[in-house]
């Protein structure tokens, strides 16, 4: 037997993964643990449920692989201070002790957090780590992989092809000059927070015109037919500064970045739209260079751009491919999976069989819970619950909930690995709902009321309400498509609504999920990979014909998904949910004591608004 630890950490979203023989057995994020948004600590506790999850020790390891190479970071970094000084002293004053006393102790660091291990530590490049994390739990034997994200030592973007067992990267984008910090140049503008908030501003995009596009390719971006491009710098303060834009940027769209929680204005959906058309572009174009180098009909992508699902919507209608796969953990936290995994197939030249499906499992790989666990873990919080052990029936009594226009907090099996809720840590809602978009913003998960909501749909029915192409499957939850024109409603007054005045617009057979632009983040569910979520879904159908709930991650803004199933209830108790389904145990909100949900308050109000 074989054991190998991957880890990543000290960026953001630090987490762990163990691969034995071959096989991903857990992977898990240290942010669930510690209930610490984007957590970049060492992953103590993530590494921890890796090895109980294996029955193993840290002295059973044969080999650990950090997801990128610290010396090589560190001389990135030295060379841009140097490149900018005397400016950027106070962004190097704040780095530096960081570096010296964590950063470049690291094997020292992982050593002692890893008692018993007395074997080697691997450092692959980030961006390795990145492309193995793509390929090899991908379903296809050989494929195209593109990997793009801010920085990783030196490379933004990689392009390069997996055969087999053995990837091999050919192209590189290099810092400065990245698809990832152009995107977060412009969510910081906009006034989220640069590495979370980039989401917000694709989610944003819909409600504003594009009219920025060619002052951005015109002035930011010189941008080139393969996808390469080079960035004005003179816009932008990342390499020296402690901003991402300089105020250059700032007289060129009009005045100085909005402030976080400030009033969205028609600037910020407008420039939400221009760099979503850039950003798409920039994909695309990497993507057909991919194909001309690789010849490839299958494409794998991770790194943090990866989970920008509208662009892999794009690659998948307008590119080259036939195939796309993206790794549902695309960002750093999947990095770790990566190591272990390129530790196994390149390191030790061990072969690979692929899965149709993939090897990913589901990416249900983090802990499940047992029912023991469960009861005692609801009568220490004093909750009131039922348990029933017949699955049918309690199947239908959450559909009747559903039905009748509530708000289900559904806790099943292991938690997701990677940042979306896969019908494993969910909140679900009747997508025919007009009014559960904002009852689960404004309500449940406390956040600004444009944001939209995935769709969870039956994979045989996909087409019947997306536009989707036939045999092609989103289950991460990784690509956008319309919603089909069968299933639009007219719109009364279109042209008379702008901004976020479109949210109130009934514009489908499933309000709750269609965005704006008549599109959906969506998650196509088969019983295979997830067979009780699945059944769900199926009794939801049978009843209203309808096979589409609403899906959105287990959580409330500020905080990170739930992991046990005492966040469950905290979480169920300080939002306006109405049912909470942990397992076979059921519980309605009306029936809670009141002291619980003054305790779950207290909880909820250590979460600062990001």
């Amino acid at each position: 037997m074989t054991a190998i630890l991957g880890i990543s950490a000290f960026y953001h979203d630090s987490a762990a993964a163990l691969v034995v023989d071959g096989q991903i057995v857990a992977a898990a994020q240290e942010e669930r643990f510690t209930r610490k948004k984007h957590d970049s600590s060492f992953p103590l506790q993530a590494v921890d449920y890796c090895l109980r999850e294996a029955g193993l020790t840290s002295a059973d390891l044969d080999y650990v692989g950090f997801y990128d190479k610290p010396l090589l970071k560190f001389d990135r970094l030295l060379e841009t201070y140097v490149s900018f000084a005397p400016v950027g002293y106070r962004s190097f004053a704040k780095a530096m002790p960081l570096w010296l006393h964590q950063k470049l102790q690291l094997p020292r660091v992982m050593r002692k957090s890893l008692p018993g291990y007395r074997r080697r530590f691997v450092f692959p490049e980030h961006h390795e780590s990145h492309a193995a994390s793509a390929f090899y739990p991908s379903p296809f034997d050989q494929a195209a992989i593109i990997t793009f994200d801010g920085v990783g030592e030196w490379a933004t973007v990689t392009v390069g092809h997996g055969c087999g067992h053995k990837i091999e990267l050919s192209h590189e984008l290099r810092f400065p000059h990245s698809p990832g910090l152009l995107y977060s140049a412009f969510t910081y503008f906009c006034g989220f927070q640069v590495n979370s908030g980039e989401y917000k501003l694709m989610g944003l995009a819909p409600y504003g015109e594009p009219k920025y596009v060619d002052t951005i390719l015109r002035e930011l971006v010189d941008l080139k037919e393969d996808g390469s491009f080079r960035m004005d710098l003179s816009y932008f303060n990342y390499c020296q500064g402690l901003t991402m834009t300089s105020r250059k940027f700032a007289k060129l769209f009009g005045g100085p970045p909005r402030k976080p929680e400030g009033p969205l204005t028609q600037r910020e959906m407008d420039l939400a739209a221009s760099i979503q058309k850039v950003i798409e572009q920039i994909m695309l174009r990497i993507a057909r260079f991919a194909h001309e180098q690789t010849g490839s009909t299958n494409l794998t992508l991770a790194g943090g751009v990866a989970l920008n699902c509208v662009g892999n919507g794009n690659i998948l209608r307008e590119g080259p491919f036939e195939k796309i796969w993206v790794q549902p953990a695309a960002g750093d936290a999947g990095g770790a999976l990566g190591a272990a995994l390129l530790i196994w197939h390149q390191l030790l030249d061990q072969p690979r069989t692929p899965m149709p499906e993939d090897s990913q499992c589901g990416s249900l790989l983090g802990p499940g819970y047992s029912p023991e666990y469960i009861e005692r873990s609801l009568q220490e919080a004093g909750a009131d619950y039922q348990r029933i052990d017949d699955e049918g029936r309690l199947l239908e009594e959450v559909v009747d909930h559903l039905i009748s226009g509530k708000v289900v907090g559904w806790m099943q099996g292991r938690m997701e690995f990677g940042p979306r809720a896969l019908g494993a840590r969910s909140i679900l809602g009747d997508a025919r709902n007009a009014e559960m978009q904002s009852t689960m913003n404004l309500k449940i998960k406390f956040r600004e009321s444009f944001r939209p909501f995935a769709p969870s749909v039956i994979e045989e029915h996909t087409q019947d309400y997306f536009d989707l192409p036939s045999g092609v499957a989103s289950p991460y939850m990784l690509l956008v498509a319309n919603v089909t024109e069968s299933r639009r409603v007219a719109l009364d007054h279109a042209e008379s609504l702008q901004g976020l005045d479109k949210v109130r617009q009934t514009r489908s057979e499933i309000p709750a999920v269609t965005h704006v632009d008549m599109s959906a983040r969506l998650q196509t569910v088969n019983a295979q990979r997830y067979p009780k979520y699945h059944a769900l879904l199926q009794r939801f159908y049978k009843r209203t014909g309808c096979p589409v709930l609403v899906n959105t991650s287990f959580n409330v803004r500020g905080e990170p998904i739930v992991c046990a199933p005492g966040d469950a209830y905290r979480c169920f108790m300080a939002t306006d949910m109405d049912v909470l389904v942990i397992e076979n145990f059921l519980l309605r909100k009306s029936q809670q004591p009141a002291t619980a949900g003054r305790a779950a308050e207290h909880h909820l109000d250590r979460f600062a608004l990001d």
